[in-house]
C-alpha cells in the first residue's frame, strides 16, 4: 500500500466531510461501507477501491483529483471558498435514522406513535 497517497486521499476526504458538516458515520452509510472502516481510511490506514473512490467523491462533492492530491492549489481553494451545501438534516436525526432503519417494523410502528405523542406536547 501508498502509505502516502492513503494519507492524501484520508486528509481530503477529512476536509471533504467537515466542510459538509457530516460525521463518518453519515459517509459511511452513504458509501456503503462500515463506520470503522471509513474511519481508516480518513486516518490514511488503508486506500479505497476504484468504485468507493467514485462514491467518495459524489457523497463529499469533490473531485477524484482533489481526494488524490493532484487538484491545483488554486482548484482547491476555489472550492473551499463556496460555501458548504446545506445540509438536509441535522447529525442527531441522521443518527437516529440511522437506528430506526435497524428496527423490526412493529418496533418502527411504535416508535411512530411515541413520536406523535410527543409533538402533540
Amino acid at each position: 500500500m501508498d502509505k502516502k497517497l492513503a494519507t492524501t486521499i484520508g486528509a481530503a476526504a477529512r476536509a471533504a466531510r467537515t466542510r459538509l458538516e457530516l460525521t463518518q458515520a453519515d459517509v459511511a452509510e452513504r458509501i456503503d461501507v462500515a463506520t470503522e472502516v471509513y474511519g481508516r481510511l480518513e486516518r490514511g490506514g488503508m486506500l479505497p477501491s476504484v468504485q468507493t473512490l467514485l462514491k467518495l467523491c459524489h457523497e463529499l462533492h469533490v473531485s477524484a483529483d482533489e481526494l488524490l492530491g493532484l487538484a491545483s492549489h488554486g482548484a482547491a481553494a476555489s472550492r473551499a471558498a463556496e460555501p458548504p451545501p446545506s445540509p438536509q438534516e441535522r447529525p442527531e436525526v441522521r443518527r437516529l435514522l440511522r437506528t430506526v432503519r435497524q428496527l423490526d417494523p412493529s418496533k418502527v410502528k411504535l416508535l411512530g406513535l411515541v413520536a406523535n405523542a410527543l409533538g402533540r406536547r
